[in-house]
């Protein structure tokens, strides 16, 4: 499958340092997606070095930044990228893998049953429903990647923060034109200034760790239904 050393090279690369151990438990994650996905749909990614850089990396490096501790949700999971690298990086974290595709919340939990990880909640919701609920505001961070543009993200998962938490939004070369029109959004919904940290995949792709820290509450008009989300993002 990976190739360890591999991966601990590029990792090392990005001044993340990686364990043997942790490295082991990649591996084994990356088999077990493999093969796994041959009957449920979680991914395009599939070759060795594709799982490497496009999903283990770029997981990584939102994992070994100093925000990501405390409890965290990872909103639109699907195969658990970030989270279950998180949590696979810093065992200390506690997490909730949100999904609410029922296929690939079973496939979490076979993984992290099958990677021996402790600590690991799922929810089987779509975010919007789960910030009406016992989660709203319950989180230090909400991470998120390939789930949305940003204005309708950050009604997803800005509600699901604590006050004085962070959102960290994963995203590809067009972050700056999404965080612009995300600007009217964070103010309704009680977000703070946005910070953008770029950076590149071994393979030279571009990527941006979106940073909004939660300053106030967000008004219980929020979030809307999942459709008002999609049709109409906040300005």
């Amino acid at each position: 499958m990976i190739d360890q050393d591999r991966l601990k090279k590029k990792c090392q690369a990005l001044s993340i340092p990686l364990t043997d151990s942790q490295a082991a438990l990649l591996e084994q994650y990356a088999r077990l997606l493999v093969e796994y996905n041959q009957k449920v749909n979680l991914t395009a990614i599939t070759d060795p070095e594709g799982i490497e850089d496009k999903h283990f990396v770029d997981s990584l490096i939102f994992a070994a930044q100093p925000e990501v501790q405390g409890r965290l949700v990872d909103v639109g999971t699907g195969a658990g990228f970030p989270g279950l690298v998180a949590k696979i990086y810093k065992p200390q974290i506690s997490l909730v893998l949100m999904e609410p595709t029922g296929k690939r919340v079973e496939f979490l939990k076979y993984v992290t049953r099958e990677l021996g990880l402790e600590g690991v909640e799922f929810a089987k919701e779509r975010a919007e429903e789960a910030a009406r609920k016992g989660w709203r505001e319950s989180f230090d961070l909400a991470s998120a990647r390939a789930v949305a543009g940003l204005p309708a993200l950050c009604e997803y998962c800005l509600p699901l923060v604590k006050p004085g938490g962070w959102m960290i939004a994963l995203k590809g070369s067009g972050a700056e034109e999404e965080a612009r029109a995300a600007a009217g959004a964070l103010r309704r919904l009680g977000g703070g200034e946005m910070e953008l940290r770029p950076f590149r995949l071994p393979a030279g792709d571009e990527r941006n760790l979106v940073y909004i820290k939660k300053i106030s509450q967000t008004p219980t008009a929020y979030p809307r239904n999942g459709g008002k989300i999609a049709k109409s993002p906040l300005k």
